[in-house]
């Protein structure tokens, strides 16, 4: 199998074929597109999620709490606690066990979330550092999305930039090969991107003014998260390249090193599905909260489409992320 996330036909064939004892309590389970399982917990709702860190070799701690959280988020529901597990391989250094704990506790508390638990282990099962985390989150009962409800005309929403995390972890990882063709200012812009990649603030705004359905935008990037979130609505979709916001930062790394930004991974985006009426609403809410938002699509019958210059052409299924071309 390719590095990079499963396969979304090796996930139904071999994970989501074995998950077979369902209770009462799950509302939302596992699925591709959803990146909670959400519980019936009695007043409020319980969200949980996990993910590892896996494309990166620095900024760990800080990406580790930031992506689970986006998770919960992209529910709508608030990070309350957080489950960490670091496997490291023989020969790791106390220090940098201890950076990693020092960038996701900084990070625990700019989220208003407390790190509850958690396991670190020196490993032979791994050749680098892998961490790994579980977000439980809150949510009021009134602000759970139903997709059911999502209707043709209504409107897809882009936070932020495409590509961010991507471009980002490159600029870390691959800083001296791109400094004998780039500025000094744009490497350096392109890692300040690793401040932008909570999606924590816009996940509780737009959830709060309606928003039918979040999808936060990782491996894949843009492109699979739209697959991903066709398929977890079970709607057509269709967004317009030329509305897909980028930096000239991402633009120009991923022109240097040949790779798609549509397709690089973009932690610190979110999609979001704006009932027709209330889009402008909630636009208007995330600006007025310094959060860069798009339209850049919309509903439709079928289909799973991006025009460009207009042409419209298929979205594909994602494959492994650009990110993995090149570091």
């Amino acid at each position: 199998m390719k590095i990079g996330k499963l396969p979304n036909d090796l996930l139904k064939s071999i994970v989501f074929s074995n998950i077979k004892y369902k209770r009462d309590e799950v509302v939302t389970r596992a699925g591709i597109g959803e990146d909670c399982a959400v519980l019936n917990l009695g007043d409020d709702l319980c969200v949980v999620s996990t993910d590892p860190i896996t494309g990166a070799s620095k900024n760990l701690g800080k990406l580790a709490v930031h992506i689970s959280c986006n998770d919960v988020a992209s529910n709508g529901a608030e990070p309350v606690g957080l489950l960490m597990t670091i496997l490291a391989p023989k020969g790791t250094e106390k220090d940098e066990i201890e950076l990693i704990m020092k960038e996701a506790g900084l990070v625990a508390e700019q989220l208003n979330v407390e790190i509850i638990g958690g396991h670190t282990e020196i490993s032979s099962a791994v050749n680098k550092i892998v961490v790994s985390t579980t977000v439980i989150g809150r949510q009021a009962r009134e602000c759970f999305a139903n997709k059911d409800s999502i209707k043709i005309g209504d409107k897809i929403l882009l936070t932020k930039y495409a590509g961010l995390e991507g471009t980002a972890i490159i600029a870390y990882e691959l800083e001296n090969k791109l400094k004998d063709k780039l500025s000094l200012e744009t490497i350096e812009k392109a890692k300040e991107y690793m401040e932008k990649i909570s999606v924590v603030k816009e996940g509780l705004l737009a959830s709060k003014k309606g928003a039918l359905y979040m999808h936060d935008v990782t491996e894949g990037g843009v492109l699979g998260a739209i697959w991903e979130m066709a398929n977890a609505i079970s709607k057509g979709v269709k967004v317009f390249k030329e509305n897909i916001p980028l930096t000239s930062e991402t633009k120009s790394i991923c022109k240097l090193l040949n790779i798609d930004p549509l397709k690089l991974i973009s932690s610190g985006s979110m999609l979001i599905i704006a009932p027709k009426g209330k889009a402008d609403e909630i636009i208007s809410e995330l600006i007025n909260n310094n959060i860069n938002v798009s339209l850049i699509g919309e509903i439709i019958e079928k289909g799973i489409l991006i025009e460009d210059e207009g042409s419209v052409k298929e979205i594909l299924p994602p494959e492994s992320d650009e990110l993995y071309k090149v570091v």
